[in-house]
């Protein structure tokens, strides 16, 4: 059943599965499901729909194709570059994104079957359980842009891994596989790609047909330690789309889009 919400966005897939499980999928394939300007609104605003959604227990998300999501797309990135009105909205959207998932009263499991990075990541992260494939990897990648890491790093990598973790993936920008992020406790578990959405799924049904509001209100219990970091992730935020009025960020998209390595001052 296509439900008329579900018609809002464009580049998000839903299948409503028993027990009240709403399977998304991000569905931009061929650009390896990364964050255009419509999907980065989609993905900031979706989350109050599924709250409203009575039929709606828990959310299993994941990326159509071979990726979760895997950044911004550099079109819609560059737009931002030296562009206050533009930032503004992406500041506003990116915010959006992690509080609304992070107060939506329905269990959220990512199903991370490929490489995110930047929104997507955010996405595959905040969710109450992650999932991720072993073989899959994924990178915050804001150092290598040129900006600050605050899509969504600073609220919670300090309490998934620890901070000497989140400092050094953060800092350095190297992807990290399944395995590893399973092992430094960036992810809730971590299984064989051919197994991931049958995992997902069990997971999603264990929860759905136990009781709803102890779910619910577990999360919203344990997610008021998120709230109390929101004051650094706001200020990772701002200092984020400020390194975007900046030199290095108009390196790092241009080294991006030309396929070269980028010469930060």
């Amino acid at each position: 059943m296509t439900k008329e919400w579900h018609k809002k966005y464009q580049h998000l897939l839903f299948e409503e599965k028993e027990h009240g499980i709403l399977l998304m999928t991000i569905n931009r394939p061929e650009q390896m499901n990364a964050t255009d300007a419509e999907l980065h609104n989609a993905l900031s605003r979706v989350w109050l729909d599924i709250d409203d959604d009575p039929d709606v227990r828990v959310v299993v998300v994941t990326g159509a194709g071979r990726a979760f999501s895997a950044g911004g797309d550099l079109s819609w990135v560059s737009k931002m570059v030296n562009n206050y009105d533009e930032m503004k909205v992406a500041f506003k959207e990116a915010g959006d994104l992690v509080y609304r998932m992070s107060q939506c009263s329905k269990i959220i499991i990512s199903a991370i079957n490929g490489t995110a990075v930047g929104a997507g990541l955010a996405v595959a992260l905040m969710a109450d359980i992650s999932l991720m494939a072993e073989e899959a990897k994924i990178t915050d990648g804001h150092v290598r842009l040129g900006v600050a890491a605050g899509d969504h790093a600073n609220i919670i990598w300090p309490m998934l891994c620890g901070l000497a973790k989140a400092k050094y993936y953060l800092l350095t920008a190297d992807f990290i596989d399944g395995k590893t992020a399973d092992q430094i406790g960036l992810v809730s578990k971590a299984v064989p790609a051919d197994e991931l959405m049958d995992f997902a799924m069990k997971t999603a049904t264990k929860i759905a047909t136990g009781p709803r509001d102890a779910a619910s209100f577990t999360k919203r219990a344990l997610n008021l330690w998120i709230t109390q970091a929101a004051p650094a992730f706001d200020a990772s935020l701002a200092l984020e789309m400020l390194n975007f009025m900046g030199h290095d960020a108009a390196e790092g998209v241009a080294a991006l889009q030309e396929k070269r390595s980028p010469k930060f001052d």
